[in-house]
């Protein structure tokens, strides 16, 4: 275990919040860009959208998932 991890929380690394960030700046970019027509614009965040993808993967951000603890009375077994 690493020190950065934050077991029993979802608040997440911060790295996995710039890659988020990142991509939710692309999408916005690409957003804006389309209703007013600027092609610079639409692959600037287009661009910033596959960065965050390989921030992502290199930040490995799919290792923030919490894990609960199990729940009382629910198992794949129970089809009442």
């Amino acid at each position: 275990m690493s020190g950065g991890e934050n077991l029993g929380s979802h608040a997440g690394r911060p790295s996995s919040w710039l890659a988020v960030t990142v991509g939710l700046v692309g999408f916005t970019a690409s957003g804006v860009g389309m209703p007013v027509e600027s092609w610079p614009l639409i692959w600037t965040g287009i661009g910033l959208i596959v960065v965050s993808g390989i921030l992502g993967l290199v930040f490995d951000i799919f290792s923030d998932v919490v894990i609960d603890a199990p729940r009382v009375g629910m198992s794949a077994e129970d089809h009442r």
